[in-house]
Order: structure tokens, then C-alpha cells, then sequence
């Protein structure tokens, strides 16, 4: 997905010294609310993915991706493309720059190009050296040696330092009991169109419309789940059970062209009419920079006709994110647990139906007369 228009120049700082200030500075400039990233590479490794991995950890999030992928390599940096491109992450500062290999470098001036981020690299020694120097023989780029200009890269023009209100943290142990992923594991099974397929609005016909989320839970919502995975797939398959209510199966139905972004809406799909039949879903404001991702991601990964959210034999892997970010639906009562104590039962309403719709059928069978 090329960017409209090309993106800012490189900046290269050049740290004659090593002196602490440049790194204690773009260490503090990290922001990612504010839009900003400091990459500070793991020392001892050269590859690409292990750098990809760093870049995920600066962004918040666990570094490896759940399930499998093909040739058995995981699409770090395609995750990593994918959340800078929906975060508003607009500046990366990577630092230890001249330890990156020339393919490390290389990676970075591809993130750049695909993304349109302020991408500066800090040279910790008085000349550039031949790999970083070999990365730059065809990039748009500046040198620069003063350190107030150098700051004002990291923190962006005008510098702005004011106090910052900390982040909300990761995972909290308390569960977040959320009615609306009562169906996530229905049993029904709609599948995706084949052909050409926009929806309208979701009526409500069949079922009430999931409760919409305060704003003080959404927010616990997604900060939850930035923390819990670095698959935009997966965590936007969480999302949007929330917003529509939907099962795994349906959620199985979108794919990239789905998500309308300017009309905010989501799409599935269900022709044979299992519940709501085709209809499109609003998605609220929050919910928007996990569809992005989701979008982003596929297309670079799997294609247009790919799944949007979640795929076959992702079931699992959906499940323990939800667990990870401590979001449930409600659960039975102690006396009607089938597992053990402290472990989520998902399907626990869907047998309270089937056992409701048995005990009506045995209800209405009469003895035979003789």
C-alpha cells in the first residue's frame, strides 16, 4: 500500500562521543500516545526479525504472533507496518544505529516508505559506518551533529515536553465480564459470500444489540488488548464481538473489503440466515485503529480475499487472547460450572439454550396410548 505522497527525508544524527544526553533524551522523547517511538535494538542479534520483535516491545506489545504462518515465518514486521500504520505513531527514533547491518537498515527504510513515519537514526560514533553508509546510497537523508536539532527530531517540532499522563497499565488481574462475547462461540455456522456483497444496516430483528461499552470500559478494553497480542488479526477479532455481537463463525465471514472506513462500518455475512443474515455493523469510534491494523495486516500477509479476523483453526488462539487481556463473558453460577474453578467456560450459554430447547421438545412428547 504506497503512500499519496513520499515520505519526510531521513534524519541521520551523528553522536560524535556517545554521549549519555542523546540517548537519555530520545529514551525520554518515547511516547507512543503523543506519536512517538525510541528503538533502542537488543544487543547480540542481527537479524531482521529479532529487530521487527524490538519494534513490536516499543510499541507495547508481546513480540511474538500466536498460530501459524506460512514457511513457518512469522510476519513481525508485517505486524509492526500494520499497527504504526493505524496507531498515530508519526515518529521512530532507532537508536545504536551504527550497529544495524545493512538488511536491518534496510527494513527500517521500508517501514518508512509504507508508513510516511519521521524516521531518524542515531549514529553513536563520529562517522557513518560502510553498512549504514551502504543502507543510505539511494535514500533521501540529512546529517546532522548539533544536538538541539537532534532533539527536536526525537520529540518532533515545537519540542514538547510537557507532563504526560501515564499510560494505563497492562492486563489488570481483575476480569472484565462483558455480555456481548456471550455468542462468540455459538454454534451456528453462516459462510462468507462468493459474490459481490454490501449489506445493509444492522436491523436488530433476531436479537437485541449488544450493550453498548462505556467509555471508561472501552477504553480498559483496549489498552487490554494492545497489551495482550501483537496480531492485529486476532485482537480485532476480539473487538468486533463487541460491537456486533457476532459468533467466531461469523466473524470468519469478512474480508478486507469489508471494512468501510469512512462509513465506519463492518460487514459479515450470513446468507442463509442463521441469525442476522448479511448486515452491516457500525463500529464505534475506539474500535477503529483495530480494524485499521486488521486491514493492513491482511493485505500484506494473506491478500484481499483473505479473512479479515480470524481464520480456520484459530479458534484456540482467539480464546487465549481474550483470556490474556482478562475479558469474559458472563459465567454460570458455581453450581452449574462444568470445569474447574478459575477456568473460563465460553460456551456455558449455548448449553443453557440447548438444554432449555431439549427440555421443550421432552415437554411436548406424549406417552403413547394403548
Amino acid at each position: 500500500m504506497p503512500l499519496a505522497a513520499p515520505p519526510p527525508p531521513i534524519t541521520v544524527v551523528i553522536d560524535r562521543h556517545d554521549d549519555a544526553i542523546h540517548t537519555h533524551t530520545a529514551l525520554a522523547a518515547h511516547h507512543p500516545p503523543s506519536g512517538r517511538i525510541t528503538l533502542h535494538p537488543g544487543p547480540g542479534t542481527t537479524s531482521e526479525t529479532g529487530l521487527a520483535h524490538d519494534l513490536l516491545a516499543a510499541l507495547g506489545k508481546p513480540p511474538l504472533l500466536p498460530g501459524r504462518f506460512p514457511g513457518g515465518r512469522q510476519p513481525a514486521w508485517e505486524a509492526a507496518t500494520a499497527w504504526i500504520t493505524a496507531l498515530p505513531v508519526t515518529r521512530l527514533s532507532v537508536l545504536r544505529a551504527h550497529r544495524l547491518t545493512t538488511h536491518r537498515t534496510m527494513r527500517l527504510l521500508q517501514l518508512q516508505a509504507l508508513t510516511g513515519i519521521h524516521l531518524t537514526l542515531v549514529c553513536h560514533r563520529p562517522h557513518l559506518p560502510a553498512a549504514l553508509h551502504q543502507a543510505l546510497r539511494t535514500a533521501d537523508y540529512s546529517v546532522t551533529a548539533n544536538f538541539e536539532a537532534a532533539r527536536r527530531h526525537y520529540y518532533g517540532t515545537p519540542v514538547t515536553e510537557l507532563p504526560l499522563a501515564d499510560e494505563p497499565a497492562g492486563p489488570a488481574s481483575r476480569w472484565l465480564t462483558l455480555p456481548a462475547l456471550d455468542r462468540l462461540v455459538s454454534y451456528d455456522s453462516p459462510r462468507p459470500c462468493t459474490d459481490p456483497c454490501t449489506p445493509p444496516l444492522i436491523a436488530w430483528r433476531h436479537r437485541p444489540p449488544p450493550v453498548p461499552l462505556t467509555a471508561h470500559t472501552a477504553q480498559q478494553v483496549a489498552h487490554r488488548l494492545h497489551a495482550a497480542t501483537a496480531h492485529p488479526r486476532l485482537a480485532a477479532a476480539v473487538v468486533a464481538a463487541l460491537f456486533t455481537g457476532a459468533s467466531l463463525q461469523q466473524l470468519a465471514t469478512a474480508r478486507p473489503r469489508d471494512y468501510d472506513t469512512a462509513a465506519a462500518r463492518l460487514a459479515l455475512h450470513d446468507r442463509a440466515r442463521y441469525t442476522d443474515g448479511c448486515a452491516a455493523y457500525p463500529v464505534p469510534p475506539w474500535a477503529g485503529v483495530f480494524l485499521r491494523a486488521a486491514v493492513c495486516f491482511t493485505r500484506f500477509v494473506s491478500g484481499e480475499d483473505q479473512e479479515l479476523l480470524i481464520g480456520p483453526g484459530n479458534r484456540g488462539h482467539l480464546l487465549r487472547v481474550a483470556e490474556t487481556a482478562r475479558l469474559r463473558p458472563p459465567q454460570p453460577p458455581a453450581a452449574r460450572r462444568k470445569g474447574p474453578v478459575g477456568r473460563v467456560e465460553w460456551d456455558w450459554r449455548e448449553r443453557q439454550e440447548a438444554e432449555r430447547y431439549e427440555a421443550m421438545l421432552a415437554s411436548r412428547v406424549r406417552p403413547s396410548r394403548r
